[in-house]
């Protein structure tokens, strides 16, 4: 693969990208927002206690704001193969390419969002009702409070601000 590979974070790839990254830059997605709507039944919950991880969902008027992440040089085929091996485990996330906007231009990126027909979507819950899910759900990658807490720290490290993220950080903090 000869072009250039951007990936859009807007969860754990921001802290935990999985492939070597030769630049990073903040990064607006128009049309879509950042939300815990996906159930986790192996990352970050169970089958039998699902925990929630974040995706992208589909909003009129929405933006999200995360990085733009451009893959080392010679590693696009590499870096593509880890990002579905990890993100497409089940069908709930769709792989899409979409434009984001960077302090330095428009690239196009790599951006998985959600299946919204996918049994695992769960879009619409209140937010009390996520924190009490975040709070006492764990799945092989450790304690779903710990994804909530390390992207939220991560955001803020970056100068994005998402009072929804902050609001269930404390909330969990409080719950547990």
């Amino acid at each position: 693969m000869d072009e250039t590979l951007w990936v859009f974070g807007y969860g754990s790839l921001i802290w935990d990208p999985c492939f070597p990254v030769a630049e990073r830059r903040i990064a607006r997605l128009d049309g879509w927002h950042r939300s815990f709507c996906m159930r986790s039944i192996r990352y970050r919950g169970t089958d039998e206690k699902p925990g929630l991880v974040l995706a992208l969902d589909r909003a009129e008027g929405a933006s999200c704001s995360g990085v733009a992440l451009r893959a080392r040089p010679g590693t696009e085929a590499e870096t593509l193969l880890a990002l579905r091996e990890r993100e497409l485990i089940s069908s709930a996330y769709e792989e899409m390419t979409l434009s984001v906007d960077t302090e330095a231009g428009r690239v196009d990126a790599v951006v998985f969002v959600i299946n919204p027909s996918h049994a695992q979507y769960c879009g619409g819950l209140d937010r009390e009702e996520q924190a009490r899910i975040i709070a006492n759900s764990t799945g092989m990658k450790g304690p779903n409070r710990d994804y909530l807490w390390s992207t939220t720290a991560h955001l803020a490290e970056l100068g994005i601000a998402d009072p929804e993220m902050e609001w269930l950080a404390e909330r969990v903090r409080a719950l547990v």
